[in-house]
């Protein structure tokens, strides 16, 4: 909310520079973006009055002027504008002015004639978007005068950025109330009279949806001038507060929205067909907006309708069929009270951003747009003439916001606020803050007024004097913390030091969105429709991850299109699955890695990553556990992963994870150079661990029998340890394979496994015929499970 410092203090006496206006009102919990001067880079930019319009001599399209700038002399000044006529003021930029632009305006020739400055439209002095001309300035205004005063804009403005509950303070009023309180100083709230009708003409309000629309005001003004102009104190106020001047009924609606913080709508009354009804969209109805789009409606949203169909989106956007020009001379004016909850998302869901939709989502007082709408005409009456109608007004009591008291106990303030603040000070706060204060015999009952929709609760009363009172009147003071040792367990390894293990392989992590595109999550997924959000903050954004690879391959992308060569990324978060109609929350530790193995460097060869790095950084998760016996690898098709080259990751026969290369497809879609490798691991079952357990060191020496077995090319080497292990038992140190072998002297279709076992007892010596005795059980054992036979 952009704050006129001039406006403010017609609102308000105090001595206070902007600065320390803005100091406060970050104390008071409006926060202060910024405090700047509105006529930044106009220092030498003055009123001009065109004495004589000149053609010149050597170009058609542009004119030569003698202008009145206050100096000695008329400067001599050549305009390309089409607007340009003589008796007529307009902005110069002398000779040494810096426009807003960076322009610097030199005294030069254009087309061999001098030109000793510049007349200026709106875009030139950084006013607006865009222009048609020069801007045209009041005639009285007298040559010489800086523009930042014809215009208003000797002006600060003070940028507050308010939170979401603040709602009441998006608008002059609210903030004035707010800082005459902080201030204690009275606020000077302009009066709105009622306008007295000059013709009996009403256009009938119907309001079929009252629980969407509980209070609507109106009011038909006709024989409005249509040559009628914004008077300069209304355009600066508008242009301070960041909103375009269009033409006086467009003005003056923005400006009570402003001033009052009610939203309003001027329809032309010629356009309207029958009545206007607040009602719910109906099926196949279509509406064209003043920005230029058709949206077909859904049936949740609430639309004012004439008998012809919709002709606006309630509280967020008018149509353009019902919409007023500069030629609008008959006027239909509407106040209404949209409910929050019937106005929240609905815009955001459409890709739309509109200051009403701002005031309506948050809550805008209820009980004031009758006074909006008097407010609105006595300024277009005083603009543009006309005659106005009785003031009509639709109210459904049940509907509208009931503030009930809230109880305040003054034992419970001093508690919370460590300090006792006095109970004059405390209802002098409220008081000032527009609420009814009743005393009680533990403290007070307090009444919110209907703009505050964030008062429900006592802590919120004790907000309100605390921020009042000042947060820096409140003593620093030391409070007890009891120091609680944290239940800390060793049958399950925590996600820090997961985290500690892939940093330290390498890894970066990252924190990635939870939300992804639906196309993407459903691909990644197998063809699983994952949960859409209700309200997306974005279309991509769509529905709840139901994995990380996206994010990951995502951020991936992102990076190697940066000259990042070599990406190792992980992400541990939450994936949500729907199982039987239910929404299922697992956490998941997931990576990514493409690139070479090591940075470049010249004692290493460069290779490229492959699926047994990542399988290391799992077997590294298994170590951890205690029980790395419980680990299994199994190929494993995924509809992410390239086939052939992919595994599902086993823990006790269970299915806890898969990992693999990309599958070049997805790869493609997410503009992705190479397939990057990937893994994704169910972190509860993942990192459940054993205690440690203590295993005296032998003092026996240990014996190594190595073993080459032939067996089917499609029999995993994990299988033949698995079996060894259960075979031995204790008496197996550890078990490694050191050769794969296929080719000369084994058959096509098998393969030739070479195993080391390590051997050893904790009691005593092993004898050879210990030795022998195992190795024969081991033999006997994979003959029996895996058909295989030594290699001879």
């Amino acid at each position: 909310m952009k704050i006129s410092d001039k406006w403010l203090r017609e609102w308000l006496d105090t001595e206070l520079d902007a600065a320390a206006i803005a100091d406060r009102l970050t104390g008071l919990g409006l926060e202060v973006d910024s405090v700047e001067s509105l006529g930044n880079g106009l220092d030498d930019v003055v009123v001009g009055r065109v004495l004589e319009v000149a053609p010149h001599p050597n170009a058609e399209r542009l004119s030569l002027c003698r202008v009145d700038a206050g100096g000695a002399a008329p400067l001599q000044i050549v305009c390309g504008a089409p607007n340009v006529e003589a008796e007529r003021n307009y902005p110069v930029a002398l000779v040494g002015a810096r426009l807003p632009g960076g322009q610097e305006i030199r005294r030069a020739e254009i087309r061999a004639v001098l030109s000793e400055g510049m007349l200026c439209s709106a875009t030139e002095l950084g006013l607006a978007d865009e222009a048609d001309g020069l801007l045209a300035l009041a005639d009285e205004d007298r040559p010489g005068t800086p523009v930042t005063a014809a215009l208003g804009l000797d002006d600060v403005i003070i940028d507050v950025d308010l939170t979401p509950n603040r709602a009441d303070c998006f608008s002059m009023l609210g903030v004035a109330r707010d800082l005459s309180a902080g201030l204690q100083t009275e606020i000077k709230v302009p009066r709105v009279l009622p306008v007295l009708p000059v013709i009996d003409e009403t256009f009938p309000i119907d309001v079929t949806a009252p629980e969407g629309c509980p209070r609507f005001a109106g009011r038909v003004i006709r024989d409005l001038d249509p040559g009628a102009e914004s008077p300069a104190w209304l355009k600066a106020r508008l242009r301070g507060a960041g909103v375009r001047p269009i033409h006086p009924i467009v003005d003056v609606t923005n400006y009570v929205m402003l001033e009052l913080g009610q939203p309003m709508h001027a329809y032309n009354l010629e356009r309207l067909r029958g009545r206007v009804d607040a009602r719910f969209a109906r099926a196949g109805e279509n509406l064209a907006l003043l920005d230029g789009r058709t949206i077909e409606l859904d049936e949740d949203l609430l639309v004012i309708a004439d008998d012809a169909g919709p002709v606006g989106l309630a509280g967020i956007m008018g149509g353009v069929g019902s919409a007023v020009d500069s030629d609008t001379r008959h006027v239909f004016l509407e106040a209404a009270f949209f409910s929050p909850a019937i106005v929240a998302g609905r815009a955001r869901r459409l890709g739309m951003h509109t200051d009403a939709s701002l005031r309506f989502e948050r809550g805008v007082d209820p009980a004031h747009q009758g006074r909006a709408v008097e407010r609105a005409t006595a300024l277009l009456l005083e603009i543009a003439g006309g005659r106005p109608g009785p003031l009509q007004e639709v109210a459904n009591e049940t509907y509208l916001p009931a503030h009930r008291p809230v109880p305040l106990r003054r034992a419970r303030l001093a508690q919370v606020l460590g300090v006792k603040i006095p109970d004059d000070a405390a209802t002098g706060i409220l008081n000032r803050l527009d609420m009814r204060v009743e005393s009680t015999e533990v403290g007070w009952a307090v009444t919110a007024p209907p703009s505050r929709f964030d008062i429900a609760l006592e802590v919120d009363l004790i907000e309100e004097v605390a921020r009042v009172y000042g947060y820096d009147q409140v003593p620093e003071q030391t409070g007890p913390a009891p120091g609680e040792l944290p239940l800390v367990t060793e049958f399950a390894v925590t996600l820090d030091r997961a985290r500690e293990v892939l940093v330290d392989a390498g890894y970066q992590e990252v924190v990635t969105w939870s939300f992804v595109d639906a196309d993407l999550d459903r691909r990644f997924a197998g063809g699983r429709d994952g949960l859409a959000l209700a309200n997306p903050i974005a279309s991509h954004l769509a529905v709840m991850r139901q994995s990380l690879w996206p994010g990951l391959c995502q951020a991936a992308a992102y990076n190697l299109a940066r000259q990042q060569e070599r990406v190792l990324f992980f992400e541990s978060g939450v994936r949500f699955i729907q199982q039987n109609n239910e929404l299922v929350e697992e956490t998941m530790i997931a990576g990514l890695a493409v690139g070479s193995r090591v940075p470049e460097q010249w004692g290493e060869p460069a290779e490229n990553l492959d699926l047994f790095d990542i399988k290391s950084v799992i077997e590294a998760f298994a170590e951890l556990t205690g029980e790395p016996e419980s680990f299994d690898f199994r190929a494993a098709e995924h509809a992410a992963l390239r086939p052939g080259r992919s595994a599902e990751v086993l823990r006790q026969g269970r299915c806890i994870g898969h990992f693999g290369e990309l599958h070049p497809t997805f790869a493609k879609r997410l503009d992705l150079p190479s397939a990057p490798l990937v893994f994704e691991l169910l972190a509860e079952p993942l990192l459940a661990a054993v205690p440690p357990r203590y295993r005296p060191v032998s003092r026996f020496p240990a014996v190594r029998r190595d073993l080459a077995v032939v067996v089917g090319d499609d029999v995993p080497a994990g299988e033949l340890l698995t079996a060894i292990r259960s075979e031995v038992g204790t008496r197996l140190a550890d078990l490694r394979v050191f050769d794969v072998y296929t080719g000369e002297k084994v058959e096509t279709g098998s393969k030739s496994v070479a195993l080391g076992l390590i051997l050893q007892d904790t009691s005593r010596t092993l004898t050879d015929a210990d030795v022998e005795g195992i190795m024969h059980g081991v033999v006997g054992c994979l003959a029996r499970e895996f058909n295989a036979a030594i290699r001879e």
